[in-house]
């Protein structure tokens, strides 16, 4: 039917099946969640006559539909039989992290509302042990975190096949408001400011005049190095993270001149490490008003 890969993401209510499940969309599958499984056969003829361009597909199944326990297993089979990649990824917790997270998020289990919340998690467990056996990796997320979890899955589907982080580096001017989107916001109005010369006060920070000005002063070269060490050091902690988008604003007063200039400096850096970056000017286009230069007499 297709060498695209497929996972079955399944396991126990509440041991984080959801979370995977972003993972996976991150990481660009496709994915489906509850997705009846004797429709599975169906859904992917119709889905690969499109042949879109996708890492792979990814469907949550499990005991909340009523005959998932009773069919998977002729359905899989069948599936591999066609040539399909069907892998299984199993999640589970231990019983008393169940208990906890029913408590904490105040949602019934998926299988009941007996006020035994324990037998019912027992329940599951026991209907699922063979699909358990068969599955190509368990995970157990009874210590994880979610920012753990997704860390987890990210290295079940192969890191280096994955997306990369896409970062976007922006310059803007305080007086027009900082950006909301921001993950990391730096002020560089402590530089040299080219508004106050007259032959730089029409350019913008693209100019090679403004960049040579801004970048002459021995602290922008402290200040840009430093910078650099900084991202170095954080950029492949996020992207281990499971963070898939990374916004790095820039600001100066009017987002014109040294915003502009030191924006350009970290894009070059970024896009030197092999990153996926991309770079706007927010506020460039705002014409500053020139402000008469005074001359002594």
């Amino acid at each position: 039917m297709t060498s695209q890969k497929i996972i079955i993401i399944t396991g126990l209510s509440g041991s984080g099946k959801s979370t995977a499940i972003d993972a996976m969309e991150d990481a660009g599958y496709y994915c489906v969640d509850n997705m009846p499984v004797a429709l599975l056969p169906k859904f992917l003829e119709i889905f690969f006559e499109r042949r879109t361009e996708i890492s792979g597909l990814a469907f949550g199944m499990d005991a909340r539909e009523e005959n998932f326990i009773g069919q998977y297993r002729k359905i899989f089979d069948g599936l591999r039989e066609a040539g399909c990649r069907l892998e299984i990824l199993f999640l589970e917790a231990s019983s008393q992290a169940l208990l906890s997270r029913f408590s904490q998020t105040r949602r019934y289990h998926p299988l009941g509302r007996g006020p035994n919340l324990e037998e019912i998690i027992q329940h599951e467990r026991d209907q699922l042990a063979p699909l358990r056996a068969e599955a190509d990796q368990i995970i157990d997320s009874t210590h994880f975190t979610v920012h753990q979890l997704k860390a987890a899955i990210r290295d079940f589907i192969h890191s280096d096949d994955l997306p990369r982080m896409q970062i976007h580096v922006m310059s803007f001017g305080f007086k027009y408001g900082p950006p909301t989107t921001a993950d990391m916001l730096v002020d560089v109005r402590f530089l040299a400011n080219p508004y106050f010369q007259p032959e730089l006060q029409a350019l913008d920070g693209e100019s090679s005049r403004v960049r040579d000005f801004i970048l002459k002063d021995p602290h922008s070269r402290t200040f840009i190095d430093k910078y650099f060490d900084l991202l170095d050091f954080l950029i492949p902690r996020y992207e281990k993270e499971g963070k898939a988008y990374l916004t790095i604003a820039v600001g100066c007063t009017g987002g014109h001149h040294r915003s502009v200039t030191i924006a350009r400096c970290l894009f070059e850096h970024i896009r030197r490490q092999g990153l996926d970056v991309a770079i706007t000017h927010r506020d460039i286009g705002r014409q500053p008003r020139r402000t008469p230069v005074r001359t002594s007499v």
